[in-house]
């Protein structure tokens, strides 16, 4: 039997928000996976969800630009050493002109700007991702960079009227579904860009819940896709609560906005990146 460590009884509380007693015995009960004692304690009821916990604690901040006419725009993740560089004026203006570079294209020597800010810094700095987004169709493209720079987001709305990008009720949505994105994390756009294979997993954990134990099928089908339904409202941004208003759903709000001007939009696509996670 694998040792169960006070370390890895640390970590899977962390992850998990467990008590003690049972994250050391879902650990012996799992030869000492820690992934496999997260789905043992879930199907128990016993966590919830597992935390994003164990990955590098990196320092660095998000940085975005979006080119004039909101056609495209990009995120960068750049990281150092220390939170102290991170918030360092210098470092920061070093960030800005690095994702002005990638927004403009045009094959910048990032590593020569990255060069440069290494030895005004004074440490090691790794341009850790980038990515860019370009309009298709009508719509608008945004980012928004939470206070810190520790999260920022990308997104692209359409609509199909070259008009409504000027409105200014359509930029207020524009900008309140970044907001939407930065406070509540979801990571799909709605249940088609939920992978088939984590639909899959949360399946088989509800399924195996104590709450569906001795109960007949017609009622444990009814109960596991209500289950599924409160998943899919906290990990698809169309069907989330809006965060201006809780009563209804962010589609809801989006439809309301459309119908006011007059048009059909919608979500195309979005990025939420925090400082750390490319390294998960």
């Amino acid at each position: 039997m694998a040792e169960i460590t006070a370390a890895a009884v640390g970590k899977l509380r962390e992850m998990t928000n467990a008590g003690l007693m049972d994250c050391k015995k879902a650990l012996s009960e799992a030869s000492g996976d820690l992934d496999i004692a997260v789905e043992i304690l879930r199907k128990r009821g016993i966590a919830q969800a597992a935390k994003k916990a164990g990955r590098d604690a990196r320092e660095g901040v998000i940085a975005q630009h979006i080119v004039p006419g909101g056609r495209s725009g990009v995120l960068v993740e750049i990281n150092c050493e220390t939170d102290f560089v991170a918030k360092n004026d210098l470092f920061k203006a070093f960030c800005d002109d690095v994702a002005k570079a990638v927004a403009g294209g045009g094959g910048a020597d990032l590593e020569a700007l990255r060069v440069g800010a290494v030895a005004k810094v004074g440490e090691n700095i790794k341009i850790a991702r980038q990515e860019r987004f370009d309009l298709n169709g009508p719509g608008l493209i945004a980012a928004y960079i939470h206070t810190g720079g520790k999260v920022g987001v990308l997104l692209e709305m359409g609509c199909t009227k070259d008009a409504t990008p000027g409105s200014e009720s359509f930029k207020q949505l524009v900008k309140d579904i970044t907001l939407q994105i930065a406070a509540a994390s979801p990571t799909a756009v709605n249940r088609d860009g939920v992978p088939a294979e984590v639909v899959a997993k949360e399946r088989e954990i509800a399924a195996q819940s104590d709450r569906l134990k001795g109960k007949p099928p017609q009622a444990m089908e009814k109960i596991l896709q209500g289950v599924m339904d409160k998943y899919y409202q906290t990990v698809c941004l169309v069907e989330q609560g809006y965060v201006k208003d809780a009563e209804k759903s962010v589609k809801q709000h989006v439809d309301t906005v459309g119908s006011q001007l007059g048009d059909e939009l919608v979500v195309r696509r979005f990025l939420r990146w925090q400082v750390g996670d490319s390294a998960a």
